[in-house]
């Protein structure tokens, strides 16, 4: 037993360690905010399914349109020091909730990227399904290895053309303060760097290994997750090289549905998750859209109910001019972009406090390692190293 007090370690929005009984309550309640009914047995493979939108989609593919599958994910167990990661956590409540609402669903702990991985999950597929209906592809890494090569690929946070200067959000304790920060160019590599690790040269791979194997069933679809935003954060993210690198993973979905499958990217709505917190002005623009919508902001939960609705032909897709799901038109009505375009325009060291849901945000960012969660004691001891979930 390694049973202790966990509290919050770390600086700005990077925590050291992660609470287990608040990271088991957080999936506790997403699956709560969704209602379980019958449905007609689909199989599905997530890959990156412990954070952000994929653990979204995850439980809400098993505690509402009863899917059954695989997910994957890359996390860390506890050490002698450490906590284990968030995701960690979250994955083995994720298979308690699994089990007990009487769905078929196997975690497996391994890099996504990897063959091994690919050989790992497509035998258990054939074992244990047959074939699949479903692959949701929801990958945040920071660098890729292509087992292909042995080569290491670094994606970049980064402009294209000129440095670009942003607001941003930070935290003296839990003081908001108003920052500055500057991005610098991309240059060649960097960006093709970038498409390497976040574009769809990985997502392909997993559906060719797929169709080799004959592992698809009849009217199998595939979506990977993406973002657009608006255009206040545009210089870094969309037209940055992030932007580079989503390009890529939509000119792949049009290339995968000339295999005579639907394959999408879907546009998620703006987020508070782990991978976002991290890029600068994100945080900013977030805590404005929230003050601005307030509970009319759409959660990742209530965004990925209406992804399965539409992936198991319950409601039609909603595309745009390029073919996208679009989950995200809350976010980007002209009326709301006019309020948050002056919010953004008017906040200043002076005025953030007012203007900015800093502290919705700063608990959203605290959630993600399982604190500021309601009903758990954080003064109580908790047992920090807890068995990935049995395949």
């Amino acid at each position: 037993m390694s049973e202790r007090v966990v509290k919050p370690v770390g600086r700005g929005f990077l925590f050291l360690d992660s609470h287990p009984a608040g990271c088991t309550q957080v999936a506790r309640n997403l699956a709560a905010s969704v209602e379980p009914r019958p449905a007609d047995r689909r199989v599905a493979l997530v890959i990156g399914s412990s954070s952000g939108y994929g653990l979204a989609t995850t439980i809400a593919g098993l505690a509402q349109f009863g899917i059954d599958g695989i997910g994957i994910a890359f996390e860390k167990d506890a050490t002698a020091r450490r906590t284990a990661t968030a995701g960690w956590y979250r994955t083995v409540e994720t298979a308690a909730l699994a089990a007990e609402l009487g769905r078929d669903f196997t975690f497996v702990n391994a890099d996504a990227f990897a063959d091994t991985t690919k050989t790992e999950v497509l035998d258990l597929i054939a074992e244990k399904f047959g074939k699949i209906d479903h692959l949701v592809y929801s990958v945040a890494a920071p660098r890729r290895t292509d087992p292909r090569n042995g080569e290491t690929y670094q994606s970049a946070l980064k402009t294209i053309g000129e440095p670009y200067t942003t607001k941003s959000l930070a935290y003296d304790g839990t003081e908001p303060q108003l920052t500055e920060v500057t991005v610098d160019p991309a240059s060649e590599d960097d960006l093709a760097q970038t498409v390497k690790v976040m574009g769809g040269e990985d997502w392909a791979r997993w559906i060719t290994a797929l169709q080799e194997r004959d592992l698809l069933n009849e009217g199998f679809n595939t979506v990977a997750l993406t973002y657009i935003g608006s255009d206040i954060t545009g210089p870094i993210y969309r037209q940055g090289s992030i932007g580079t690198a989503k390009a890529d993973l939509e000119q792949t979905a049009l290339t995968l549905a000339k295999d005579g499958f639907t394959a999408h990217t879907s546009v998620n709505g703006a987020a508070v998750t782990q991978a976002s917190s991290a890029i600068p002005g994100i945080g900013l623009y977030t805590s404005l859209l929230h003050k601005t919508l307030g509970d009319a902001m759409q959660t990742p939960m209530q965004q990925s109910v209406s992804l399965w609705a539409q992936l198991t032909g319950e409601t039609p897709l909603d595309l745009d001019e390029e073919n996208r799901i679009r989950l995200d038109r809350w976010e980007l009505t002209p009326e709301v972009q006019t309020d948050v375009h002056a919010a953004w325009q008017s906040v200043t060291p002076e005025t953030i406090a007012d203007l900015a849901d800093h502290e919705w945000f700063y608990a959203e960012i605290r959630r993600l390692y399982g604190f500021d969660v309601p009903g758990v004691d954080y003064d109580a001891e908790v047992e920090v190293d807890v068995p990935w979930p049995a395949k």
